[in-house]
């Protein structure tokens, strides 16, 4: 079954597009680009007082240990105090849970009642940036709209981790958490947006093939998989792509730019685990929620997978919010569709841990 809120048909990849009546950012979405374009001609300038080099490219190849470690320190900024995103909650933790070679930092949300359910979210940022900061808001609104406790994880990131380092983080943590989830139920649902739902929706495949082969039939298989706004092809061109190549805050050159951050070579591009739309086999998945935003160049490969999925037997929401861009989530202090969209998938992931209760 799928549920399609917005569209009116079944999804066509060949025509998906036309379902998208106005295509345009809508007042916030225009606001927020004039105000993050402001913000980037203050830095250029700023750089030429401090006599930058002028003929290096906008989004160069490769970018120092310097420039990276600035442009994080810039990404994983929160977008709202976070003590004030905390209010709601019983209780926010910080921790270190193992990943594939190392423990890595993890950030607890518990709301207040009784807890059913535990939640992995995985950040987005291109798999190159942004971290529990960043995220800290998105994680405080979905522990407290669906009732479970939230561990957002942090895996280790691009250039210096390439594929399929993140993944085999993700998988280690899922591991842990499935084996520590009894303290809150034994449910485990798996989220995440952007970069994030890319893992996500790979983290899925993964626990379906291990309980397949009877390699690790102990772990839960998870209830949910929510994914906002996933990128799941490879080098694939869709429509999307390329109307909203410029100009609406993701863009295709950036895409490029974190895929040769992520990737150490063309043939993982087409690697299932690297692009979770390449997949053949999309049998025996978890139920899916899927957000997209109208304006974004992944949008397409969203609306497809959650088709494939549909396709294939799984029972699948999908929504796509008119206006937005890739990434709205992050600025849900302003924006009301942002806040609509993390409770409506929180009260999704509620309805799916009480079924298991």
């Amino acid at each position: 079954m799928l549920k399609i809120e917005m569209l009116t048909e079944r999804l066509s990849f060949g025509k998906i597009s036309g379902f998208f009546p106005r295509d345009k950012p809508d007042l916030t979405s225009r606001l927020l680009l004039r105000g993050l374009h402001a913000a980037s001609q203050r830095r250029r300038k700023h750089r030429q007082t401090l006599k930058a080099p002028q003929s290096a490219p906008v989004i160069p190849h490769t970018v120092s240990a310097a420039s990276l470690a600035y442009i994080r320190r810039l990404t994983n900024r929160p977008s709202f105090p976070m003590r004030l995103s905390a209010l709601p909650l019983k209780q926010v933790i910080d921790l270190r849970v193992p990943g594939a070679t190392e423990l890595r930092p993890a950030r607890l949300y518990l709301p207040y009642g009784k807890v059913r359910g535990v939640v992995l979210f995985l950040h987005g940022g291109g798999f190159v940036h942004c971290g529990l900061n960043s995220h800290h808001g998105i994680c405080c609104r979905l522990a407290r709209a669906s009732g479970a406790a939230v561990l957002s994880f942090d895996y280790s990131l691009a250039p210096e981790h390439k594929f399929p380092a993140a993944v085999e983080d993700v998988w280690a943590a899922f591991s842990w958490l499935a084996a520590e989830a009894w303290r809150w139920g034994g449910s485990i649902a798996i989220a995440g947006d952007s970069a994030g739902g890319t893992l996500a929706a790979v983290l899925c495949q993964k626990v379906r093939e291990a309980h397949r082969s009877g390699a690790n039939p102990s772990s839960p298989a998870p209830v949910m998989q929510v994914l906002y706004y996933p990128a799941t092809l490879g080098r694939e061109e869709t429509p999307s792509r390329e109307k909203f190549a410029h100009g609406y805050f993701l863009t295709k050159a950036m895409m490029e730019w974190y895929g040769s951050q992520y990737a150490s070579s063309e043939d993982d591009l087409l690697n299932p685990d690297f692009a979770p739309g390449l997949q053949k086999d999309l049998s025996g998945l978890p139920p899916a929620w899927i957000m997209t935003a109208e304006c974004d160049p992944l949008r397409d490969e969203g609306a497809l997978y959650a088709q494939r999925l549909t396709q294939a037997g799984n029972v699948v929401s999908y929504t796509c919010v008119r206006g937005t861009l890739h990434g709205f989530l992050l600025f849900y202090p302003m924006m009301r569709k942002a806040r609509r969209v993390l409770r409506q998938s929180g009260h999704a992931l509620r309805t799916a841990f009480r079924g298991r209760g």
